[in-house]
């Protein structure tokens, strides 16, 4: 079972892997409410959200 799957199974809330969301890249823009964010995953693997 992946890890996705298996935190699926143990929360109420989605669950989003930030790789297929950056696309199997480093960055992805998300949008709320008009205003963009920007999803950033680092070189050592911390995801930063910026507006």
């Amino acid at each position: 079972m992946s890890m996705v799957a298996s935190i699926r199974e143990n929360t109420a809330a989605p669950v989003h892997d930030a790789r297929i969301l950056t696309g199997g890249g480093t960055t992805a823009v998300i949008v709320l409410d008009g205003s963009a964010y920007t999803l950033r995953i680092t070189r050592a693997g911390k995801l930063i959200l910026t507006k």
